[in-house]
């Protein structure tokens, strides 16, 4: 429920950044990926620590209490940008929020649920936040007509609110024995890390920057001549796919493995990247955001299952945080390469090189990363 009311808020808001940077601040594609990229990168910053001090103290909620609330106070502050370093700014913050909570609240999925079920656990988790979304773009779409985007972003704070409010109903649950984490320093942590899981965090973070996002669908939207309110119906349309489809393939991974759908994941991506580079009209583009709602469901919430199956028991959080972290770090030079490639030689050459990046990402999967280590 968190989750939903947080996205709720946050759908409002971050579908309109791209499209207000581009229509209302006048600046090109090139600041759309640096504030899309500094801001997962600062909050990357964050997750690795938050999620070792999660371990090291035995506690999830202060963490995701102080960083969901962070995120929740600081949308409204969109609404007085007239520039975009100060979109910048506010987005950085708002995802510090979100480097804090990650780690500790994706170890508190795991913790609150069967082994046998982990991956059904975390496609429940993002359909809620994925439902969230949904409803959040909706009313973006509804609101921007009649409210412009800075009334827009004043109203986010309302279901931000209760997401605070909801935290304080949640209990922490089989926290990992207390003494096995109590000695052991961030560094001697990493190492404990198995070789298989560190693979699997070098591949994915390879696939994170060829991984444009959904501000450059938008822009491809806007980019054929379609209407802000028109791509952001394309939006709500990629959040209904992948909240249809993200508990399966969950369930999907829980049966036949991580890597299997992971694979088919990547798989997919290709194919949005393959079909962005032609699409020329709505039809075509609706197949994209289609097609890639079903790449996101497919690894979103898998690739933190299996980042828990590779982790040692009691270094959940440690193990998400650093995978999240390491996917972050490389948000921003992808983000800045996306811009650069659209601006400067042609929007299809971001898509080139995003699909460029999902191949070589694929096979270094297939190849050198095991199905599993271990399941604790």
């Amino acid at each position: 429920m968190v989750s939903l009311f947080t996205d709720l808020s946050s759908q409002i808001v971050f579908p309109l950044i791209p499209l207000f940077l581009v229509s209302v601040l006048g600046v090109g594609a090139y600041a759309v990926g640096i504030v899309e990229g500094a801001a997962e990168t600062t909050a990357s910053l964050l997750k690795v620590l938050s999620g070792y001090w999660s371990d090291k103290i035995k506690k999830r909620k202060p963490f995701i209490l102080f960083g969901y609330s962070i995120s929740s106070l600081t949308k409204p502050l969109f609404a007085f940008a007239t520039v975009w370093y100060f979109v910048l700014f506010v987005r950085v913050i708002e995802r510090i929020g979100k480097g804090l909570r990650t780690a500790p609240r994706d170890a508190l999925v795991a913790e609150s649920c069967d082994k046998s079920v982990r991956g059904k656990a975390y496609g429940f988790h993002r359909a809620m936040d994925g439902i969230g979304s949904v409803l959040g773009a909706v009313l973006a779409f509804l609101l921007l007509p009649i409210f412009g985007y800075k009334n827009i972003f004043l109203f986010a704070f309302i279901p931000g609110i209760i997401a605070i409010f909801v935290i304080l109903f949640i209990k922490e649950k089989n926290a990992p024995v207390k003494e096995e984490t109590k000695d052991i320093s961030l560094k001697v942590s990493f190492k404990k890390l198995p070789r298989n899981l560190k693979l699997f965090i070098v591949i994915s973070s390879i696939f994170a920057l060829g991984h444009f996002g959904y501000a450059f669908l938008l822009l491809r939207a806007n980019d054929i001549g379609l209407t802000d309110n028109k791509a952001l119906l394309l939006y709500v349309l990629f959040y209904i796919v992948y909240t249809i489809c993200v508990i399966p393939s969950g369930i999907l991974s829980d049966k036949i493995g991580r890597k299997p759908v992971l694979i088919l994941g990547y798989s997919t991506f290709a194919l949005t990247s393959i079909g962005l580079i032609f699409a020329s009209n709505l039809y075509s583009l609706l197949l994209c955001f289609i097609v890639y709602g079903i790449f996101f469901a497919m690894t979103d919430g898998v690739r933190r299952a299996f980042v828990v199956d590779l982790a040692p028991k009691h270094l959940k959080a440690t193990a998400l945080g650093a995978f999240h972290t390491a996917i972050g770090l490389v948000a921003l030079p992808g983000g800045f390469i996306a811009g650069l490639l659209w601006d400067k030689i042609s929007p299809e050459t971001t898509f080139v090189y995003g699909f460029v990046l999902a191949i070589i990402s694929l096979f270094l999967l297939f190849t050198f990363v095991k199905k599993t280590t271990q399941v604790s």
